[in-house]
């Protein structure tokens, strides 16, 4: 089997970086789209536009999918024969999502991997990029080195849930920190400042995080939520003013006042003068 052989399907942003990083690394590249016009520099570039989905899967052994989710996957492949071949479908989605579609490929013939890409499509085919896989172990050693043209691959066991799992947890992080920079740039802006005033600041803030991500895991794991160094009512009261502010510069609060309330109810619950690791106790509806 020739594995430098690959199709891409789907050929928004990041589905031309995918099809662009292996033609980079000398693959023969077929490529396909639901609507045309998408492909036009890639087959300037040498890639093989397939005049549909069946012969685009028949063309290579690794079928990479980079869709709006995985639920598109049903309808792009359609009645295609997939006997053989090994799909990684690199679109976000959830884990039972992912679970089911593993489940639908397997009936059809074909090995399924799960991917979750942890970088913009800029940041594919370089130093320092990663993506999470999970699914058969076979299919995934058999195509490692294609799939780590792309990313770093983080292989995550053979539970196809597994890769979208670990992605969603860093998307948790991720988006909720980006809002955190709209929000704090809104603020900026009601009161005189630029977004690039606050940069350095916030530059700083994101650095830190590092530290109290690491400094807290090994505690929460072992069940220490002693409140030494950020007690739950010392963090409630900070809340509480980053939302006046807000609403004092006549901004929206309602991502603020959410966050608020988590943090008034950790207090209610008696945790005052605990860790505010105790919301996780809160958000997760544990018991005590």
């Amino acid at each position: 089997m020739d594995n430098t052989k690959v199709t891409v399907v789907g050929l928004g942003p990041m589905g031309r970086a995918m099809a662009a990083a292996y033609l980079d690394a000398g693959y023969e590249v077929t490529v396909w789209n639901r609507s045309a016009g998408k492909d036009t520099d890639l087959v300037a570039r040498g890639a093989r536009s397939a005049p549909g989905i069946a012969e685009a899967v028949a063309a290579s052994p690794l079928v990479v999918l980079s869709l709006i989710d995985v639920e598109a996957m049903y309808g792009t492949l359609g009645d295609a024969d997939l006997t053989g071949r090994v799909l990684a479908n690199l679109s976000s989605d959830l884990p039972d999502k992912a679970r089911a579609a593993a489940r639908w490929a397997e009936e059809r013939g074909a090995a399924y991997l799960t991917g979750g890409v942890n970088v913009p499509p800029a940041g594919i085919g370089r130093e320092g990029s990663s993506i999470f896989i999970s699914g058969p172990r076979e299919a995934y050693e058999e195509h490692r080195a294609a799939l780590d043209l792309l990313a770093a691959t983080d292989y995550r066991g053979c539970d196809p849930g597994h890769a979208q799992l670990y992605y969603q947890l860093n998307m948790i992080l991720f988006w909720t920190a980006y809002t955190g920079w709209y929000q704090a740039v809104a603020v900026a802006r009601a009161n005189g400042l630029t977004a690039s005033d606050i940069l350095p600041y916030a530059g700083y803030t994101a650095d830190t995080l590092r530290g109290f991500y690491t400094e807290s895991a090994a505690l929460v794991d072992a069940g220490d939520h002693s409140g030494e160094d950020q007690r739950l009512t010392m963090c409630a009261a900070s809340v509480e003013h980053i939302l006046h502010t807000a609403a004092d510069s006549g901004v929206d609060t309602a991502i603020l006042a959410a966050h608020a309330e988590l943090y008034r109810r950790g207090v209610e619950a008696g945790f005052g003068d605990e860790s505010s690791s105790r919301l996780i106790q809160l958000l997760a509806a544990e018991e005590a």
